[in-house]
């Protein structure tokens, strides 16, 4: 029988895009059109995109396309106003960008304890890292909820949290393109929605951010964007996405010489544009949205898939407990994988996680850390010193993202289930 680890397979990276011959094809027909960016394709794929994620909402959700989810996140701390004098409120366990961002903006960051099973802040987390902003001296401005992994944050709590506290809401929902939120709030049916309107009733301001890097699931090559359902908000982050510039001389301030706006009959000048205030290059290009918009097409083929293989990873990762788990399910939304970050007891293993990652590799699997907690990164510990927060040191201890990807198949998860077990014992 051959041996399932050793049987001469490709190597299984952690995660990886899914390209097919339309999303080459759709590509090819922007190179070989008009506009290579500022054209037609960014403008279908904000359509599409708010019409998917606007699905059961109460209102019109709107999307600006970017060049990436970091882009993204500057935009809406940027939209919001957050700036010096402000702080935000984000969890440890997240990429580097949801915290960076914000300190570009000027801003402070209030780190977030989470779960040490989920990965996930909740209300308490939050509600801690409110209090010791506030004993610092700092202006809490928003709460910026991670949806890690593709499950979300308890929303219901956290938009009743920014309520009370009058706090705007930045949610990165970069792992979470097609994850539908069960907790009700602003929708037709009160129930459930994909997320990514936002939430209406937070009066500081809601945006949620989006990443459409190759690992997720659909690829821009590169890409983000920003949707929402304040008209207002989401034309300041249009505006911010292009540096500052508008077009309509009724959006603007009146120039001292109202000629470089109108002609004689009362028209825009042709070559009219005004800035009110500094922006970014964040545009994302036509090459890029051909891409993406071809995988919004297949947005639920590549959930369905990644849930069919989470759930075979439950099965065959049942015998390896309780060395071995897999992810901690929430029961608040049905989430759109984008990580299986499955949970090791490396201790009672008796091998390091190293080790663990480094002997996988010799047998085709490749394996991924999410994530090093972001206070513990250099540049935040001379800032802030050294924070406790064991929730998110506990999950970063025994965290290991295993391969997932929808061009895997059923036996591929037997191998790393396999590959798994030869290694811990």
């Amino acid at each position: 029988m051959a041996d399932p680890v050793r049987a001469g397979l490709p190597f299984l990276p952690y995660g990886r895009q899914s390209v097919e011959e339309d999303d080459i094809a759709a590509v090819a027909a922007v190179l070989r059109g008009d506009w290579l960016t500022q054209g037609p394709a960014v403008a279908a794929f904000e359509r599409a995109l708010a019409k998917w994620v606007g699905a059961g909402r109460v209102g019109a959700v709107e999307a600006v396309a970017c060049a990436n989810g970091t882009a993204a996140l500057r935009l809406a701390y940027a939209a919001l106003g957050i700036g010096p004098g402000d702080a935000v409120v984000v969890p440890s366990n997240t990429f580097l960008a949801t915290a960076s961002a914000a300190r570009h903006a000027g801003a402070e960051v209030a780190f977030a304890d989470v779960d040490p099973d989920s990965g996930l802040m909740g209300v308490a987390e939050a509600e801690a890292a409110i209090a010791r902003a506030a004993k610092a001296g700092w202006r809490v401005r928003a709460l910026a909820p991670v949806h890690y992994a593709g499950q979300t944050a308890p929303m219901a709590g956290l938009v009743a949290l920014a309520q009370a506290e009058g706090l705007a809401l930045v949610e990165d929902a970069c792992h979470a393109i097609g994850t539908v939120d069960l907790s009700g709030g602003d929708r037709a049916d009160g129930q459930e929605a994909p997320v990514g309107a936002g939430h209406a009733e937070v009066e500081a301001g809601s945006l949620t951010v989006f990443s459409f890097h190759p690992v997720k699931t659909i690829a821009a090559g590169e890409g983000g964007a920003v949707t929402g359902t304040d008209p207002a908000l989401m034309a300041r982050v249009r505006r911010l996405c292009n540096h500052g510039m508008m077009r309509d001389p009724g959006e603007g301030e009146a120039f001292a010489d109202p000629d470089a706006a109108l002609d004689a009959g009362g028209k825009p000048n042709p070559w009219y544009y005004e800035m009110a205030e500094p922006g970014f290059n964040h545009r994302l290009s036509d090459i890029h949205a051909a891409l993406v918009l071809s995988q919004l097409g297949r947005l639920d083929r590549f959930i369905g898939r990644r849930a069919a293989l989470m759930a075979l990873y439950a099965e065959r990762l049942a015998p390896l407990a309780p060395l071995v788990r897999p992810p901690a399910l929430v029961p608040w939304c049905r989430p759109a994988w984008h990580l299986c970050a499955a949970r090791i007891d490396f201790e009672a293993a008796g091998r390091t996680r190293s080790a663990v990652m480094t002997a996988l590799r010799a047998l085709g699997v490749g394996t991924q850390v999410h994530y090093i907690p972001v206070h513990r990164q250099p540049y935040w510990r001379r800032r802030y010193g050294d924070l406790a927060l064991p929730g998110a040191m506990s999950h970063y201890a025994h965290t290991l993202s295993l391969p997932l990807f929808p061009a895997m198949a059923d036996g591929d998860v037997d191998r790393v289930a396999a590959a798994l077990e030869r290694v811990l014992s």
